[in-house]
């Protein structure tokens, strides 16, 4: 089986978590957003924000987590496969910082092919902050201008989630794939 490799993208904030709950509660299989896993594993460790801290070895465990998801997809025999962000995040999210990073960040785009990617545009009525997640609204706004230009870069036709509530955006993205 070829499976189907669906991206939910969007900078900090935007609602992209509560529609990939929205799709577990469907029955669709999806991959969570692993940052945060990081993060708190940083901060058993005593580093408060480790992408502030050390953004390349933050960037690194993200990369290597992603593509680890991107390769579970193919083993888990069903179809399709929802990500909550792809590999192109890693260099977006760099990009936005303004840090450097290796050949292989640019070639694991590459490698890693998404068959579609949905974009959540900045929302502020939903914006919110919390302990993992440092941004303010108007950098949510810049990450997500890095993750347009990221993936385009890398070929893709980014499919925009309009502002609704979380089952009608699930709806669209259900409707769009010919799922529902």
């Amino acid at each position: 089986m070829n499976t189907k490799r669906i991206v939910i993208t969007g900078g900090p904030g935007t609602g992209k978590s509560s529609i990939i709950n929205d799709l577990i509660q469907r029955g669709f299989t999806c991959l969570e957003e692993i940052s945060r896993d990081i993060i708190l594993e940083a901060q058993k460790q005593g580093i408060d924000q480790l992408f502030l801290t050390d953004p390349l070895l933050f960037s690194e465990q993200l990369l290597e987590g992603r593509k680890q998801q991107y390769t579970e997809a193919s083993l888990l025999n069903t179809e399709p496969v929802f990500f909550d962000r792809g590999v192109p995040d890693v260099v977006a999210y760099m990009d936005f910082k303004g840090e450097g990073y290796p050949q292989h960040f640019m070639d694991a785009c590459r490698d890693c092919q998404y068959d579609y990617v949905f974009i959540l545009k900045p929302w502020q009525d939903i914006y919110t902050s919390d302990n993992e997640r440092y941004e303010d609204f108007g950098q949510a706004m810049q990450i997500h201008e890095h993750l347009l230009n990221t993936y385009q870069k890398y070929d893709y036709k980014l499919l925009d989630v309009p502002f609704e509530t979380v089952e009608n955006r699930t709806n669209y993205i259900l409707k769009t794939l010919n799922l529902l």
